[in-house]
């Protein structure tokens, strides 16, 4: 077997300036590679997210691996995919529907807006522990279990100084942990972080698939369905989102940053 040249593309999601919002690698296969190594892409990336796809009739099936393993949703690399393949694959697309381990993935273009459907998080309320107050060091006000643990702050000062025990986080229950609280500022309603050690990735810059579990909360706390969310991590990133049900519809934008690409000697590649 020949060795394999793939070609890679790093994009900026979530923002429309490079070295902000978050960065996923995109992968665009003609066939699927064999999972380990595609880990290993995602590993030597070292990027929160890598995201590989490989079109299938006239939709796309889409998987997302970060440093630690697979992964069943993830919002920005699932919009740096769309932005790859509608502006270098299929430029005359306007819209996008993935598959993938959380159903179909639309994404529809409007201008230099990618809106993304995906589905809501069901939230359970749990009690705040001392574990989780030794793992944060601070006290959230509220605290929710859906695919990851949201705690609620009373403020967004208490959200951007958080400074967590990476190892004790992976104690707790959930599979990220998505921080927020509401936001002063007139432009945003509402600040987050995410964390998530358990997938070898400290801090998300901006996580779409929290926002799953972070627009649904704020959506019924203050009574309307159109929430403009700040991630207030170190890079920062905006995510225009509304809840419609069961769906949650979060809206970014994204910038190219690099393209090259991956050379697999044959002898690692089955």
């Amino acid at each position: 077997m020949r060795s394999l040249v793939l070609k890679q593309y790093v994009v900026d999601a979530f923002t429309d300036k490079v070295f902000s919002g978050n960065p996923a690698a995109v992968c665009v296969l003609e066939q699927w590679l064999p999972d380990h190594l595609m880990m290993n892409i995602a590993k030597e990336n070292n990027l929160s997210e890598t995201a590989f796809t490989v079109k299938r009739d006239e939709d796309y099936e889409l998987r997302w691996f970060t440093p630690g393993g697979e992964i069943d949703l993830c919002g920005h690399a699932t919009l740096a995919c769309a932005f790859v393949l509608m502006n270098y694959y299929e430029t005359e697309l306007h819209s996008i529907s993935f598959s993938t381990k959380s159903g179909e993935l639309q994404v529809v273009r409007h201008q230099d807006l990618y809106e993304m459907s995906f589905p809501a998080y069901d939230l359970e309320p749990v009690p705040i522990t001392a574990e989780m107050i030794a793992a944060l060091g601070a006290v959230p006000q509220e605290a929710y279990i859906g695919r990851d643990l949201l705690c609620v702050f009373d403020s967004e000062t208490d959200v951007m100084e958080l400074s967590p025990d990476l190892e004790k986080l992976k104690n707790l229950d959930g599979l990220l942990l998505q921080a927020t609280a509401l936001c002063s500022k007139k432009e945003y309603d509402c600040v987050s972080r995410s964390f998530a050690p358990k997938l070898n990735v400290a801090e998300d810059p901006v996580c779409g698939s929290g926002h799953c579990h972070i627009i649904p909360y704020w959506t019924v706390r203050l009574l309307r369905n159109r929430i403009t969310a700040y991630q207030a991590s170190d890079r920062g990133g905006i995510l225009y989102c509304r809840s419609e049900g069961a769906r949650v519809i979060l809206a970014g934008k994204a910038v190219l940053y690099s393209s090259g690409e991956i050379y697999v000697p044959s002898g690692i590649i089955s």
